[in-house]
């Protein structure tokens, strides 16, 4: 940070374990790319190349390779694991990996239907070699999952190997845990945090206000993903309290602890 302000809530620093910031590439040319690293990277935990953007986008290498250069690690969308998969080349999609030197994936079922077992086992395959990210909740709107089910398959994952499992929101922040209007289905958030810690958990909320209500509920360093690259600031300001919607958050002992329900909190 440039210069001091006291009651300014303490972010962990990188690399980090809760309170990530993961952001998505839909297509950044080089360029924007290195803006993006040279802006952010002190605040960008891993980068997403969104759905199956990687396929067509010119010098993939070398894109992944500014982003490395910040220190910044990469993983490929979910969209594009499902479609190896669908197709049964999951061992090229390996090679794909190894080819591009990533160790992070996304193992997802949200555009299709993968059975629980055979997904965990998925996991468990590819987090001998990967850090697993494993998303849950379902690309459909018509498609409500029960929180009960959001807790199993989040426990039978983690117990898997996922390093973090992802609550789909898709990059419109729509579906998953919000409601076609954005709003957040706190219900759902709540229940799932019963039984699933905070720090396996990254939360997709592109929007501000879902930011903004994750924030204020469960403090600076709740874990944030599909992020827009152009957002990366103003997250972080956001994050400790140097944006008008965040303002008071932190001001006169109202730092919102980890885990801390929505009825405890006094703004």
């Amino acid at each position: 940070m440039n210069f001091s302000l006291t009651q300014i809530p303490e972010r962990t620093q990188k690399p980090r374990n809760a309170g990530i910031t993961m952001v998505m590439d839909k297509g950044l040319s080089i360029r924007e790319a290195e803006n993006t690293a040279e802006t952010g990277a002190e605040y960008i935990d891993i980068i997403k190349l969104g759905f199956g953007t990687s396929m067509v986008t010119p010098r993939l290498k070398d894109k992944i390779s500014v982003y490395r250069n910040a220190g910044i690690p990469v993983y490929l969308g979910g969209t594009l694991f499902e479609a190896f998969y669908v197709r049964n080349m999951l061992d090229a999609y390996q090679s794909l990996l190894d080819d591009l030197g990533l160790r992070h994936l996304e193992i997802s079922d949200g555009s299709i239907d993968i059975p629980s077992d055979e997904k965990c086992e998925l996991i468990r395959r590819f987090a001998k070699n990967y850090k697993v990210l494993s998303e849950v909740g379902s690309k459909d709107t018509e498609k409500i999952i029960p929180p009960y089910k959001w807790i199993e398959m989040m426990n039978a994952e983690i117990e898997a190997g996922s390093w973090k499992v992802i609550a789909e929101a898709r990059e419109s922040g729509t579906v998953g845990i919000f409601r076609g209007s954005g709003e957040v289905r706190s219900g759902l958030v709540e229940e799932i945090l019963t039984k699933i810690s905070q720090e396996d958990i990254i939360w997709e909320a592109p929007k501000k206000a879902q930011q903004v209500w994750f924030i204020k509920l469960y403090g600076c360093n709740v874990s944030l993903g599909n992020i827009a690259p152009n957002e990366i600031l103003a997250l972080e300001a956001l994050r400790i309290g140097l944006r008008g919607d965040s303002f008071t958050f932190f001001l006169d002992g109202e730092h919102p602890k980890p885990g801390r329900k929505p009825g405890d909190l006094r703004i």
